[in-house]
């Protein structure tokens, strides 16, 4: 019998990718209401803000995923959420202005 490979889906995301909602309802394995919460915490934002369809950039799908964890992992609110979220890019700013020098 022959070996079968695995076969997956891949999502390659890079700042020109545009994702939808249900993009990010899938990935993040979250409800559609979740995602109108990231936006209205200002964690992730529509490319555009006109009323839906909502499409977001590639980044954003990442960001949704690590704001999902935290708040499912910490069991803290997303208001929390964000504040740690913008912390860490922050900090990465700091050490990419820091490499820089």
């Amino acid at each position: 019998m022959a070996d079968r490979e695995d076969r997956r889906a891949v999502l390659v995301i890079d700042e020109t990718t545009e994702i939808t909602v249900e993009d990010v309802v899938s990935y993040c394995h979250v409800r559609r209401e979740k995602v109108l919460e990231l936006v209205q915490e200002g964690i992730i934002e529509p490319l555009r803000r006109t009323p839906e369809p909502w499409r977001f950039g590639g980044p954003a799908l990442t960001r949704a995923r690590k704001a999902t964890r935290l708040e499912r992992d910490l069991e803290i609110n997303l208001g929390a959420v964000a504040l740690i979220l913008d912390l860490l890019d922050e900090i990465e700013t700091l050490k990419a202005r820091a490499r820089g020098r």
